[in-house]
């Protein structure tokens, strides 16, 4: 067969398929008029408009809109300049003025591609994109999607003008991330109305149609360049614009272009009073929603747990403390260098002037890391820059490789914070701070997402535990001093208290209030590891195995924090205590409504049903341990370490209306890891929960020895805790009616008190038959020892006072310890009184650190 034949049989049969297609296309359309509840071909505006969805705090009022997707303004086609009009047909649909919707050639063309594999272009006119874009599915390449177009595309040339369908094309088209329509897009892309734009804007504009990712001469000016030129060639071509008037335009905006400009979804522009909380739900509203409901078109309302008031002082404490943190860090830093250079550089390089190091130079590692700084700062974005305007791909690897090290840096050297409050009975998320600030570039919402080491606020959880075990009361004696604790792998752990110093006799709630760790451990190994583990999980709301087992490692640094948990986790935790024991489930969504005010969800509801059908297991712990912990936190507030920021509680005291000062309790836990890398408070009061913390994104470095978790965070904890709590009516913590017992005991040994108890006493809770029965023994002991060395050194020099004594003189305790301490001093002498302490005296053996040891300091 030859040629001519082959080619003519070709041209048949592409004949034949097209003709079948638009007669099949007709006839579809035709059934679809035909059946009932058709919308009427001659309502075209019939449909709901794209609303933005509404996120309302507790109170409703308005947090935020979100509305990313939609971001729309309509212009009139008489107010926009004819050569945009242009640039659209000669782009989109050169023969668009005189074709009656569709052209055969298109589809052709369309055809023919698919049958070769290449792509010639597609078949749809500016009316079929339309029709498609109101009328049909664009995303279902099918036939049928083809005859649905095709139909409404011939009912709208019926019914409006070519002017009208190219307006109601140019104002609802994407032509950008978010952007539809080219008022919109103008604005977005140059930063003024389409009524100004130029003839190089058009040709960049109508390229988005296609591609808005691939064309954005944001991310890819290059390849936006290279096809706006094309498009701008092919209008000189069709006579709509004149070559010199095209070059000089093109020129003029390619010259002044800014190619360091970062591309800015208009989601992250919008108006928001809380951006942290807002994300927050916006990930959870995506899990909800389902089938075809949109976020950011259906007109949404969405009420919320927020407190506006709350977050807006929330933001601003947070804000002056992270700035504050970052300059003390900053100077601390400084210094720690300077001392290095002063102190350590000049042994460094002697060092390696004597055996040849030559990496171990300190002014040349210095000088070239300033030199690295440099180039960071100041040279990568002009090359990032002169990348994107040549096309040099390896060079712009390069750059990001850079602009990586330097977020790099950035991580391990810029402090961030969070914080999270919630209602003790219901759950609810009443303020939310995730960082810094909530951009692109810083999207982590530290308060929820974040794993972080929680140091001594984790203490509480298993101190729970171990007061359930009544192996441990409030009152319980433990010896505070150095001691060796074996790993189950036989490795030796040696803890060190903060800033290492040792108290001896402590009480267990002197111990947690001031923070101690030696006694800390010596808790968590008299209950062990399997009542700590599942008692913090059960407190903390992790309930997977697996999760369990990667959360707590079975070693004794456990006893010091070393877990990592969000602050939403710990603030649920010690929720809980001020519940009376009953579970606390965070929650920031209390229901959803449509665009009509219907509810279509309500996982508040939801979750009130979950809970009373679980009865009596809504009791994570039982009311009395979580009285007997809120009294030990409350110490904590008092006489431990968050009694200077909140003047022992004194802060949050208040006036009623009628000017009788009230105080309202709080209780709270402060917590600093190791090497003060993160510094934590965690506190309530009977009304809410906060959770504070301040550290690096990425580990490595120190705040500084003066930036614990009561210096930085208590503050910020409890000046932010006072406000929200100004104007609320008293309250108190709900104390248990049977189970408990509160007794004074002696302040040193825990024991019940006697005469000689000069020390003190403190009145703690206990659960009943757990309580001291027996008397203090320690300074009736002490008073004893005392007078028996009296008389039998009656007649000898007086070692106190270098005169004679008189066995009938009265002693206070403080005379009676310096007695003992000298003669404990005489007793490491030859033939010296040797006084060893009996029952609560009775030291535990101070054991020798071995050098291999790894210690750690945490508050």
């Amino acid at each position: 067969m030859s040629g001519r034949h082959i080619r003519t049989t070709f041209k048949i049969l592409t004949i034949t398929v097209i003709l079948t297609m638009i007669v099949l296309g007709v006839m579809f359309g035709v059934a679809i008029a035909s059946v009932r509840n058709i919308v009427s071909i001659e309502n075209f505006s019939t449909f709901d408009p794209p609303l933005p969805s509404r996120l309302l705090d507790s109170e409703g009022r308005l947090i935020t809109e979100f509305a990313s997707s939609e971001k729309r303004e309509i212009v009139s086609i008489k107010d926009v300049p004819q050569h945009l009009i242009d640039a659209l047909v000669t782009r989109e649909d050169k023969p668009f003025w005189t074709h009656h919707g569709f052209t055969v050639r298109s589809y052709a063309r369309a055809f023919i591609g698919i049958l070769t594999g290449k792509n010639l272009g597609g078949g749809s006119t500016i009316t079929l994109q339309l029709a498609g874009t109101l009328y049909a599915d664009r995303r279902d390449i099918s036939f049928r999607r083809k005859f649905v177009e095709l139909w409404w595309a011939l009912q709208l040339e019926r019914r409006f003008s070519k002017q009208e369908i190219l307006e109601m094309y140019m104002n609802r088209m994407i032509m950008g991330p978010g952007v539809y329509g080219v008022e919109a897009a103008s604005k977005y892309f140059f930063g003024h109305s389409a009524k100004d734009i130029t003839i190089a804007e058009a040709a960049i504009l109508v390229i988005q149609l296609s591609s808005p990712t691939r064309y954005n001469p944001i991310r890819n000016p290059n390849i936006a360049r290279e096809r706006s030129r094309e498009v701008l060639n092919q209008m000189i071509e069709l006579g709509y614009v004149d070559a010199e008037e095209a070059d000089t335009s093109f020129a003029l905006h390619w010259d002044n272009y800014d190619y360091t400009r970062v591309a800015n979804d208009a989601f992250y522009a919008r108006d928001d009073k809380a951006p942290w909380f807002s994300e927050y739900v916006r990930r959870q509203l995506e899990d909800m929603l389902y089938g075809s409901t949109d976020l950011y078109k259906d007109g949404l309302t969405i009420h919320t747990t927020l407190d506006l008031d709350y977050q807006a002082i929330a933001d601003s404490y947070m804000n002056r403390y992270i700035a504050q943190v970052n300059k003390e860090y900053a100077a601390s830093s400084s210094q720690r260098l300077r001392e290095a250079e002063r102190i350590y550089a000049p042994m460094a390089e002697m060092l390696g002037l004597a055996f040849n190091l030559e990496n171990i130079f300190f002014n040349e590692t210095k000088i070239r890391s300033k030199s690295m700084d440099f180039y960071r700062q100041n040279i990568n974005p002009t090359i990032d820059a002169l990348a994107l305007m040549f096309g040099l791909e390896p060079l712009k690897a390069a750059t990001n490789a850079s602009y990586g090290l330097s977020k790099t840096q950035l991580e391990k050297n810029t402090v961030e914070g969070a914080l999270i409050t919630i209602d003790n009975e219901t759950g609810y998320i009443k303020a939310l701070v995730g960082g810094s600030k909530f951009e692109q570039s810083n999207q982590l919402i530290r308060a929820t997402q974040a794993k972080l080491m929680p140091g001594s606020c984790f203490k509480p959880l298993y101190y729970s535990a171990a007061i359930d075990s009544r192996r441990f009361t409030p009152g319980t004696l433990i010896y505070d001093a150095p001691v060796v604790f074996y790993n189950e792998d036989g490795t030796p752990y040696i803890p060190l208290n903060y800033k290492g110093e040792w108290q001896g006799q402590v009480l267990t709630w002197f111990a947690l209030a001031k923070s101690m760790n030696v006694p800390s451990v010596k808790v968590l190994d008299g209950i062990g590891f399997d009542a700590a583990i599942n008692r913090a999980a059960t407190l903390l709301g992790i309930t997977s195995p697996d999760e369990i087992r990667m959360t707590f490692p079975r070693v004794y640094p456990l006893a010091l924090g070393i877990s990592q948990v969000s602050p939403l986790k710990m603030a649920r935790a010690f929720s809980i205590f001020a519940n009376q024991g009953r579970e606390v489930s965070p929650i920031a969504i209390r229901s959803i409504d449509d665009r009509s005010g219907r509810s279509i969800l309500e996982p508040e509801k939801d979750l009130r049903a979950a809970q009373s059908k679980k009865g009596s297991d809504i009791q994570v712990i039982s009311p009395q341990n979580a009285f007997v912990m809120t009294d030990l936190l409350k110490r904590v507030v008092k006489d431990g370490t968050l009694a200077y920021p909140t003047a022992s509680g004194a802060i949050f005291t208040y006036k009623d209306p009628d000017g009788n000062r009230y105080t309202i309790p709080s209780a709270g836990k402060t917590g600093t890891t190791q090497n003060w890398a993160d510094a934590w408070t965690v506190g309530f009061t009977p009304y809410m929960t906060t959770a504070i913390w301040f550290g690096f994104d990425r580990p490595g470095n120190s705040l500084g020895v003066s930036q614990s978790g009561a210096a930085i965070a208590g503050l910020a904890w409890a000046n932010y805790m006072a406000d929200i709590h100004r104007g609320l009516p008293y309250k108190n913590f709900i104390r248990p009616q049977t189970g408990l017992i509160d007794v004074t005991v002696c302040a040193v040994s825990g024991l019940l008190p006697t005469n000689f108890c000069d020390e003190g006493t403190v009145t703690l809770t206990y659960y009943e038959g757990t309580q001291p029965r027996t008397s203090c023994d320690l300074h009736k002991f002490k008073s004893e020892q005392a007078e028996s060395a009296i008389r039998n050194l009656s007649g000898q020099q007086d070692i106190i006072g270098g005169g004679q004594i008189n066995a009938t003189l009265d002693f206070d305790l403080s005379d009676i310890d310096m007695l003992l301490r000298s003669m404990e001093a005489q007793s490491t002498t030859p033939g010296g009184p040797a006084l060893k302490p009996q029952g609560a005296l009775q030291s535990e053996p101070v054991i020798t650190v071995p050098q291999e040891v790894d210690v750690r300091m945490l508050d």
